[in-house]
This record gives C-alpha cells, structure tokens and sequence, in this order.
C-alpha cells in the first residue's frame, strides 16, 4: 500500500505532532503567533502529502521519511512566519525530549523478535535496499559490531529524506532533522554515535548504535560540512 493512501492516518499523525510543539511555540512566541505557525505548517503538510513518493513501505524506513515530511511542514510554516531554521530545529528538539515520561507504544507479542532475529532483519532490509527498487528511497549497508565500540550499524548511501527536503529547497534544515536522532537516543537509546552524514556534504551517514546506552541531550548541535 501507498504511504499516502490514508490521508486520515496522515493527518492524524501530524494532530499528534503539532500537540507536542504547540506549547513550545506558544512559549516561545505566543499565543497568535504560534496559531499561525501551525495553521501554515498544516497548510503545506496538505500540499505535501500528495508528493511523497513511495519507497517500499515498511521495510524501507518510509517511517523516518514520513516523520521528516511532518517535521518539513514545520520547517515551511515557521519559515514562513519569519522563524530562523535554528528555531525550527530547536522546537522540534525539545519537543522531542518533552516526550520524556511518556508511555511508549507496547509491541503485539505476535511482532516480539529476538535480539538474533533483529539482527538477521536489519541486514535482509540493508540488502533489500541496494537493490534500487525506488529512486526515491534509502540506500544503506548494515555494519557488524564488535561488541565493545559498537553493536551495530547503518552506512547510509542514499536518503530519502534528504531528497525531499532538496526538492523542497530545504537543504538548510537537513542538519538539523538528522540531529533529532541524538534526541531520540536520549529518551529510548540505543546510543548513537556519527561522524558525517550526507546532509553535511559527505558521501554516507555512519550510524554507529551501542544497545543499552542512550546520548546524553545536548543543544546547540555542531556540525562539521564537508
């Protein structure tokens, strides 16, 4: 199925984001302001959702590149409304970390799967990946850990996002989505470690995962373009 074939799952899933950056814009800007924002940030989610491309459906991250839409419309609303892409960032970060707390989705136990099985599912997807069945899609290589620098990881090739995002003239705030990923660790782990990533000019993003571990919550972000 398409991921754009529910429209209602869609909107549904933004509702829940906007409920989550909503205090922070009002904090931040108050309460005109931020109706603004949102009412232009839900505006261009309208307009995007008819050009998300498909990549493949579950097993092709389309999740993160969803995510990446949702938090685009952001980026377009506060742009709009004369925010800085620093800003966008920053909401969309302590949003992230305002989750804290929060229950967590439990997973059916029809779905459990062992750490082994896991494993073996990471690499079929990476393999899946390499072999181009959407242009639009990701691109990436699973990296075996050794099991004291790292568990495991991604070499990612090719992003989806990122290439939305250009097509999109959001190049600028490419950087500043990929850094949620340290928020995210923050909250659930696994840590994450990177030292390039694609939206900073270079040729792949290394993911490097330690299970168990979680970053430490850290702003202002520093990158390093190539």
């Amino acid at each position: 199925m398409d991921e754009t074939d529910n429209n209602s799952e869609l909107l549904s899933d933004f509702e829940k984001d906007t409920r989550q950056w909503e205090p922070l814009l009002i904090q931040q800007y108050g309460l005109e302001k931020a109706g603004s924002i949102l009412r232009e940030s839900l505006a261009a989610f309208l307009w995007l959702i008819p050009q998300i491309p498909f990549i493949g459906g579950e097993q092709s991250y389309s999740g993160s590149l969803l995510r990446s839409v949702r938090c685009l419309a952001l980026y377009k609303g506060m742009k709009k409304e004369g925010k800085e892409v620093e800003e966008v960032g920053k909401v969309l970060y302590d949003a992230i970390l305002a989750q804290a707390g929060e229950p967590q989705p439990s997973i059916p136990l029809s779905e459990w799967q062992t750490p082994a099985q896991l494993m073996e599912r990471r690499k079929q997807r990476a393999v899946w990946s390499q072999e181009h069945r959407f242009l639009e899609g990701f691109v990436y290589e699973f990296i075996p850990g050794d099991g004291i620098e790292f568990d495991y990881g991604y070499d990612f090739l090719e992003c989806a996002s990122q290439k939305f995002y250009y097509l999109h003239g959001a190049d600028e705030f490419m950087p500043y989505f990929c850094y949620l990923d340290f928020a995210y660790s923050s909250l659930y782990g696994p840590e994450l470690t990177r030292t390039m990533t694609l939206a900073e000019g270079f040729h792949k993003c290394n993911h490097r995962f330690r299970i168990g571990k979680k970053n430490q919550a850290s702003w202002p972000p520093v990158f390093h373009f190539h």
